[in-house]
C-alpha cells in the first residue's frame, strides 16, 4: 500500500524520505537521518519537527523480542455480542482496551462483531485469560479462536511515495 497525501500537508520527496526512514528505524539520530537522506542536520531537524507537530507520526515504540519474555502464543479471537448498539459497543471497547494481552481490537463487518489479536505465554496463561477476562467482557455471547502456529511475516511501516 502506498500513500501520497496526508490531510492538507504538502509532502515533498525529502519529507517522504524522512517518513520512510523513521518508520524503519525510529532510533536514528538527527545527524544519521540527515546523512541518510542527504540533508543538512539543521534542515533535517526542522522538517522532522514539522512532520511530528502536524501529526504525521502517531507515536514511536520499541518492539520487544517476544521470545525473551516467553510470549510464545498469538491467538485471533472473533467475538459476538448479545446486541448491536452504540452503547454496547462502547462498553465493550472500553473494557477490552484494559486487557494487557489484547494487542489489537477491530470492529468487524460480517458474522462477528469484533476481532482481537491476543498474546500469551502458554496454554495455561491463555486459558486463564479466556475464562477470567475474555468471557467476562460486557456483552460477549460467542467466541471463535484461531491459534497462530508461527508468524510468517510482520510489517509496521507504510511506504509513502
Amino acid at each position: 500500500m502506498k500513500l501520497n497525501a496526508i490531510k492538507d500537508i504538502d509532502l515533498d520527496q525529502t519529507d517522504k524520505k524522512i517518513i520512510n526512514a523513521l518508520q524503519h528505524n525510529a532510533r536514528l539520530s538527527n545527524v544519521e537521518l540527515a546523512e541518510q537522506i542527504n540533508l543538512s542536520p539543521s534542515a533535517c531537524l526542522r522538517r522532522t519537527k514539522f512532520l511530528m507537530d502536524n501529526g504525521v507520526f502517531d507515536h514511536f515504540v520499541g518492539l520487544l523480542n517476544r521470545a525473551l519474555f516467553h510470549v510464545q502464543g498469538t491467538a485471533f479471537i472473533f467475538i459476538g455480542l448479545d446486541r448491536q448498539s452504540e452503547a454496547v459497543f462502547e462498553e465493550f471497547e472500553v473494557a477490552v482496551a484494559q486487557l494487557e494481552q489484547v494487542m489489537e481490537c477491530y470492529l468487524m463487518a460480517g458474522d462477528n462483531d469484533y476481532m482481537l489479536k491476543v498474546v500469551y505465554t502458554d496454554a495455561k496463561d491463555y486459558e486463564e485469560f479466556y475464562y477470567k477476562k475474555l468471557l467476562r467482557l460486557p456483552g460477549v455471547v460467542s467466541t471463535q479462536t484461531r491459534m497462530a502456529l508461527r508468524q510468517v511475516h510482520s510489517n509496521t511501516s507504510i511506504t509513502v511515495t
